[in-house]
């Protein structure tokens, strides 16, 4: 009522006697000073200034993010003993296998990628049109210059908070190709990796504790840790592992009935396809089913798809979530948020923090402003991983000059690693108590444990998580990093662990003799 008559008071001064000004808007911001204290509480003291984990967001302190927590923090101090003394840890390095970052492991960038980003960057590279013409192909020159033509100011600059629009039509272009439909640059947003997308999407959908999301389990805990950082709940649909971890639709709608019944406004569905960390390909029928599913209820359907190009299984492709909305003619019935990075497939440039969100189908304007509105205070997604983006969805195609070099890399880093998700699968189902479903994607496997029970029970008198226990063993014994089935969720009573297959070829077969030698002592030593 104060702030009220204050308002009042205002207007009738501004339309009125102008005297007295300075002195009536003391008194005012006077009055809203004790207004607003008496809104949240007693003054506050220097004390309760100082920021500890009691004091900051407690949303933050909530969250979790198993692919880079505890174990990978124990590595890290590992590595550096081993440094320091090789002989006090009883392996030779550290294997990271806890997160998919391939050029960390050995794996080589996509010529034709880099030496577009090197003559954009470096414009004393292409100054002279002959000496540019012996350092690049005819198809990179022309990629820069229209690059260096449309970003204004160039890579240093700031640009428009959607991206490039030049860059969007390369995207748009490639979506094209991959869908049969047509994509407009208006509807994409560059981004600096999915999970800015997966930001953006909570950051706008989530009010309260209330608003819920649907989410795999077991799911990438990037999406439980944003739930949790924007004050939403996650509701749980379980993929079934004995079927290849596919999805039950009868199980998805039990699980939203129940949270509806509980009091929750169920907002939004995330779908990963191909999976992570499961590295299951959802079949078409499961696709459709999940879009009519979300059409039918009004519920914002999420396809993270960054792992499209890692299908290795023969007899399985990738089809987007977007060609099934469209095929269905579902469109204006539902909204669509679809990702992909530029951090996985076979170009794995995880450190160019690029990507792109793409929102069709049955949205609101005033929405579509508000997402546009957190692009803008973000200012822009980077330049470096905007170019990448464009080139991984645009590629060089049959003809160009670049392009017999950029097939017979991306072939190879493809078939070798269908080729290392086989070993290391075919290993661990040779071990006792462990059964493993084929990678049929991604860059994972996700093996399942029948743990000792005197090994359970150890666990539960110390309070800690069997498969994180097993873990940190298998990190001490033999220097390889893996996130417990914990972190991602799993089925009550059942645990796993992800490991990545990312190690190079040369180092693939050591990886599955250090996890049999250790296994078999682990069990060995619980009989």
């Amino acid at each position: 009522r104060q702030l009220g008559r204050l308002c009042d008071d205002d207007v009738a001064q501004r339309a009125g006697d102008r005297t007295h000004t300075h002195a009536r808007t003391h008194t005012h911001a006077r009055l809203l000073s004790r207004v607003i204290h008496h809104r949240m509480g007693a003054p506050t003291t220097k004390a309760d200034s100082r920021l500890t984990t009691t004091s900051i967001n407690a949303a933050v302190v909530a969250a979790e993010y198993a692919v880079r927590g505890p174990i990978v923090a124990r590595a890290a101090e590992l590595e550096k003993a081993l440094q320091k003394d090789p002989s006090s840890v009883p392996f030779d390095k550290v294997v990271y296998c806890n997160i998919g970052n391939p050029h960390s492991l050995g794996q080589k960038p996509i010529t034709f990628f880099r030496q577009t980003l090197a003559a954009i960057d470096c414009a004393s590279l292409t100054s002279d049109e002959e000496v540019a013409k012996t350092l690049f192909p005819r198809d990179v020159l022309e990629r820069a210059k229209e690059a260096t033509t449309m970003i204004k100011g160039g890579t240093g600059a700031y640009s428009e908070s959607k991206g490039v629009e030049v860059l969007r039509k390369r995207v748009a272009k490639g979506i094209t190709k991959r869908d049969g439909h047509a994509a407009s640059s208006d509807d994409i947003f560059l981004i600096d990796g999915a999970s800015a997308g997966c930001h953006y999407m909570m950051n706008v959908m989530i009010r309260n504790i209330d608003d819920a999301v649907l989410c795999p389990i077991p799911q990438y805990p990037l999406y439980s840790a944003a739930c949790t950082l924007y004050g939403g709940t996650l509701v749980p649909y379980y993929l079934d592992e004995e079927t290849g971890w596919s999805l039950d639709i009868e199980h998805l709608k039990k699980q939203t009935e129940d949270a509806r019944a509980a009091g929750k406004n169920v907002r939004a569905l995330v779908v990963i396809n191909p999976g992570n960390p499961t590295g299951n390909v959802l079949s078409d029928q499961n696709l459709l089913d999940i879009a009519t599913y979300c059409a039918e209820e009004n519920i914002l359907l999420i396809a993270d798809e960054v792992y499209q190009e890692n299908i290795y299984q023969d007899g399985l492709k990738f089809t987007s979530m977007r060609k099934i909305v469209l095929d269905a003619g579902l469109q204006s019935k539902v909204a669509l948020a679809s990702f992909q990075s530029i951090s996985k497939g076979y170009y794995g440039e995880c450190g160019r923090r690029g990507g792109y969100m793409e929102l069709i189908g049955n949205w609101d304007q005033g929405v579509l402003d508000a997402i546009l509105k957190l692009c803008s205070i973000a200012l822009c997604p980077n330049l470096a991983g905007q170019v990448t983006t464009s080139l991984v969805m645009d590629p060089p195609t049959e003809g160009e000059p670049s392009y017999e070099l950029y097939a017979s890399e991306r072939d190879n880093i493809l078939s070798s690693l269908k080729r290392r998700s086989i070993k290391l699968v075919e290993g661990l189902r040779k071990l006792e108590g462990i059964t493993c479903q084929d990678a049929q994607g991604a860059m994972y496997a996700f093996p399942n444990l029948t743990f000792p029970q005197k090994f359970l029970d150890e666990c539960v008198a110390a309070g800690k998580v069997a498969d994180a226990v097993y873990c940190s063993k298998l990190l001490e014994a033999t220097g390889i990093v893996t996130v417990p089935g914990s972190g991602f969720g799993q089925k009550p009573g059942s645990w796993h662990f992800r490991t990545t297959f990312l190690p190079s070829e040369a180092d693939i077969d050591g990886v599955v003799v250090k996890f049999t030698n250790f296994h078999q002592a682990f069990m060995a030593s619980y009989k």
